[in-house]
């Protein structure tokens, strides 16, 4: 909670987005742990399916899936130390060490039923880049976390600072599409579909990284790493929750099946991984 506090108030004349924080506590004696204080963001959050009675046209669908990557950009351009949070992450090595940690994760996690990932970590510690850059990543964007204007779908605010740090912009735009499912994506991707990605007009995943580099100066030569990175990332998330399931940890039923998402994500990853390679 102090962490997070101090990221949006140190943000917030910088990326106005972010929601205004009020006030930090940090004795135990009020609620039994740190907690701030922020004010409510109001307008209205995208999830898998629009709002009843919500149309939105494809110029519209345009729009917003351009103001999602628009958005992250201008995140990403901001300078840590203008903001004061030079401190914010552990500097250079970004990229090393997401790969090491993730993997790690999955280890950790692993059930019988999910596969190893050994193939795809390897080819990511093979082909890991140097850091592109060090930026503010929000770590966590996608469409949910972003508060709307509900007259014109202008994006207000954005939530869910937690996981922020300073870290590679490219590892970021990365783990954001693999949430973003369009159209054209098989019948597993669009049954587990999240947000309303797949709507006409909404740009795709390609688009995204086009406009993401052109306005970033970026380069997209490396893109599958990115690609597979996120996909793994998420595949390790969803791991996460399935072995608390597994092990008995939670009784939630709507975990039962995520382990078959682990096995769908590990087939994704190796179609990037064979793609980039031209086979």
């Amino acid at each position: 909670m102090t962490r997070e506090y101090r990221v949006q108030e140190a943000l917030k004349p910088l990326f106005p987005l972010v929601p205004t924080v009020r006030a930090l506590c940090q004795d135990p004696s009020v609620i039994g742990t740190d907690f701030y204080v922020m004010d409510k963001v109001p307008g209205l959050i995208l999830r898998g399916r629009l709002p009843d009675g919500m149309n939105l046209p494809p110029s519209g669908a345009r729009a917003l899936s351009e103001a999602f990557v628009d958005t992250l950009t201008d995140l990403h351009q901001i300078d840590p130390a203008a903001a004061g949070l030079a401190d914010l992450g552990k500097g250079r090595g970004y990229v090393r060490r997401q790969i090491d940690g993730w993997t790690r994760r999955y280890a950790q996690a692993r059930t019988w039923n999910t596969p190893s990932f050994r193939r795809v970590t390897a080819w990511l510690a093979d082909q890991q880049p140097d850091d592109s850059a060090l930026c503010v990543v929000h770590n966590d964007w996608r469409l949910d976390n972003l508060v709307l204007d509900e007259t014109d779908l202008r994006v207000t605010g954005v939530l869910d600072w937690e996981m922020a740090t300073l870290g590679d912009p490219l590892m970021d735009l990365g783990s954001a599409l693999a949430y973003w499912v369009q159209a054209d994506d098989d019948r597993i991707a669009r049954t587990t579909r999240r947000q309303p990605s797949h709507l006409p007009g909404m740009l795709t995943r390609t688009e995204i990284v086009e406009r993401y580099c052109h306005r970033t100066g970026q380069s997209a030569d490396n893109w599958p790493f990115f690609e597979t990175f996120g996909l793994f990332r998420l595949a390790v998330i969803i791991q996460q929750i399935y072995y608390r399931y597994h092990h008995k940890q939670t009784r939630n039923p709507a975990f039962r099946n995520f382990w078959l998402a682990v096995n769908y994500l590990d087939h994704r990853c190796r179609a990037v991984i064979r793609r980039s390679a031209g086979n």
